[in-house]
Parts: C-alpha cells; sequence; structure tokens
C-alpha cells in the first residue's frame, strides 16, 4: 500500500493494528481502535495499544477502557506505518 497523507481516503479496517511511529522513528504503540464524532463523522482519535517506554513520555488523553489517546491531526501519513508527529500528540 502507498503512503496515504491528510485529505486522502482510506478504509479504516486497514489502519487498525498498525503500528504508530513518530517523525523521529521509534516507535509508540499499535492502533486499537479508532475515534471519532458521531454527529459529523470527523476522525478525533487513534486509540493506542501496547504503548512502548518512548509513548509513556508523553501526556496521553485515556478513553474509557484506558487506551492512550493520539490526536487524529498528530496522524501525518498512514502507509506500512501510522507516522505521527511528536510535537502534535503533547
Amino acid at each position: 500500500m502507498a503512503g496515504v497523507t491528510k485529505g486522502e481516503k482510506i478504509d479504516a479496517r486497514t489502519i487498525v493494528g498498525k503500528t504508530i511511529v513518530g517523525k523521529s522513528g521509534k516507535k509508540i504503540g499499535i492502533v486499537q481502535d479508532l475515534i471519532y464524532e458521531v454527529r459529523t463523522g470527523e476522525l478525533v482519535y487513534l486509540s493506542v495499544k501496547n504503548p512502548t517506554s518512548y509513548a509513556n513520555t508523553f501526556q496521553f488523553e485515556k478513553d474509557e477502557n484506558g487506551f492512550e489517546e493520539i490526536p487524529y491531526s498528530a496522524v501525518i501519513s498512514i502507509g506500512d506505518f501510522v507516522v505521527v508527529a511528536e510535537e502534535d500528540i503533547i
């Protein structure tokens, strides 16, 4: 799969289970789920499972199940990995 950037469409099922990495290349965790605004359909967060020790350096919000949440606005691209801008998840 070629990389996907903002504005392009992708099936949500292809994102769940992908590894999340920062721009620096450091692993953050795995995409557990996608959280969206019901009224508008806008993606709001990526729910993270298996956070790494690097992920623990951030102060993530948590969902009702205790999974860390990364704002979807921090996503830079989606390909083999979900790449996020670390400065946008703080």
